[in-house]
C-alpha cells in the first residue's frame, strides 16, 4: 500500500512514546537477560499499538514509539561491543539510573535495529517509518569511559560503528535516519561541536537517497552555530516551542535554508495546545522557510506524557497542519 505524502508541512514525530504495560513487562524481562519469544511479542505489540496511535492522529512520517528502548543511551551500549552496563547509580533524592560503562574498543558485533524497522514498516499503511539512533556524542556523555580516555577517540569510534549499523538499515530499505544528540546542546562547547561534526561525517556522508536528519533539544543551542551547518544533515530537528520560538531568530542570522522539523508541541507539559496555537507556530516557522522546508513535530519525544496526553496533542498538531496547508492552498 501506497501513501501519498503532503507536499508541504508534513508531519512527524521525534521518536518516543508513552510506554504500554507490554513494554513495561518486556523492560523486566530483558533486565532479567530473557529475551524470548516472550520478550519479542511484548516489545511487537508495543510497538504495534504506538504505530496504531501515530496512524490514528494522522502523522505523515512515522517512528515505533521506542518501545524496546528503556533509555536511549543504555539500550544501544547493551548491543555494542566496549560497554558494560553499572549497577543502579544514584542521580537524586531516590532516583537512579544505570550507565553504561566504556570497557574495550566501541566496533559493531550485529544488527541492532533493522528487525524491528522493517516489522514496524509493515504496519504504517505505506508510510514512510524513520530510524532514530542516540548518537556517540551523547552515548559518550552519558557513559563512565574506564577504556579510552580521549573523547574524540571514543566517539569517532562509536561513529564508524553505528555507520555500519545505518548501513544495514539502508541496505533494508529505511530512508529516514535520524541521529539524537540531545547531549551536544548542554555544552555546545566548540571542540565538542567539531568532534560530532566528525562523528556525523563518519556516520551520514555520502549517503545518498537517504534523508539524513539530527535531533537536538533542551540546551544551548544557539551555541552550536555556524559549525552545525556544516554537518552532513538534509534537516535539523530542534525543539523551539518550549522557548517561545527563539531559536528561528538564530536560524534567520545564519540565512538557514536546509529543513527543518520545528518543534510545535511542548512535551514537558500536560496541557493540550490548541488548533490555533500550533497554527501560529507554523506560521512563525514559515516566516524563515518556505512550507516545502518545514516539517511540523513535538520539540522531543512524548514518553514522558499520559498516552491520552500525547494523543490528543498529536491530533491537534495534525489538524493545525492540515488547516495551514488549506490557506497555503
Amino acid at each position: 500500500m501506497s501513501y501519498k505524502l503532503p507536499d508541504k508541512l508534513r508531519t512527524t514525530v521525534v521518536g518516543s512514546y508513552p510506554y504500554f504495560p507490554e513494554a513495561l513487562k518486556a523492560f523486566q524481562l530483558r533486565r532479567r537477560g530473557d529475551r524470548g519469544l516472550e520478550y519479542e511479542s511484548l516489545v511487537r505489540e508495543a510497538t504495534r499499538k504506538a504505530i496504531m496511535d501515530y496512524l490514528e492522529a494522522g502523522i505523515d512520517i512515522l517512528a515505533d514509539g521506542e518501545q524496546r528502548r528503556e533509555d536511549m543511551a543504555v539500550f544501544f551500549a547493551e548491543e555494542l561491543e566496549g560497554f558494560e552496563i553499572s549497577e543502579p547509580v544514584r542521580i537524586f533524592d531516590n532516583v537512579y539510573f544505570r550507565k553504561p560503562v566504556i570497557v574495550g574498543k566501541i566496533t559493531w558485533r550485529r544488527e541492532i535495529l533493522v528487525d524491528d524497522w522493517r516489522y514496524a514498516s509493515s504496519l504504517t499503511a505505506g508510510r514512510p517509518m524513520k530510524v532514530t539512533i542516540t548518537g556517540p556524542y551523547t552515548m559518550y556523555s552519558w557513559s563512565f569511559d574506564k577504556f579510552y580516555g580521549d573523547m574524540r577517540r571514543a566517539i569517532l569510534d562509536m561513529a564508524e560503528a553505528f555507520r555500519r549499523e545505518i548501513e544495514a538499515l539502508v541496505k533494508a530499505g529505511a530512508t529516514f535516519i535520524q541521529i539524537d544528540e540531545p547531549a551536544l546542546s548542554t555544552r555546545a562547547e566548540k571542540r565538542d561541536v567539531l568532534i560530532a561534526g566528525e562523528a556525523f561525517e563518519i556516520m551520514l556522508g555520502g549517503l545518498s537517497n537517504v534523508k539524513r536528519i539530527t535531533h537536538i533539544c533542551y540546551g544551548r543551542m544557539e551555541r552550536l552555530f555556524p559549525e552545525i551547518l556544516d554537518f552532513p544533515i538534509d534537516q535539523y530537528d530542534f525543539e523551539t516551542k518550549n522557548r517561545n520560538y527563539e531559536l528561528l531568530d538564530v536560524l534567520k542570522e545564519y540565512s538557514f535554508d536546509k529543513e527543518l522539523a520545528l518543534g510545535v508541541i511542548d512535551v514537558h507539559t500536560s496541557r493540550i495546545e490548541t488548533v490555533e496555537e500550533i497554527m501560529d507556530g507554523i506560521a512563525r516557522g514559515l516566516e524563515l522557510l518556505p512550507p516545502e522546508k518545514l516539517y511540523i513535530k513535538p520539540d522531543c519525544g512524548l514518553k514522558r506524557l499520559k498516552r491520552e496526553t500525547a494523543l490528543a496533542k498529536l491530533r491537534n498538531m495534525v489538524e493545525a497542519a492540515r488547516r495551514a496547508r488549506e490557506e497555503l492552498a
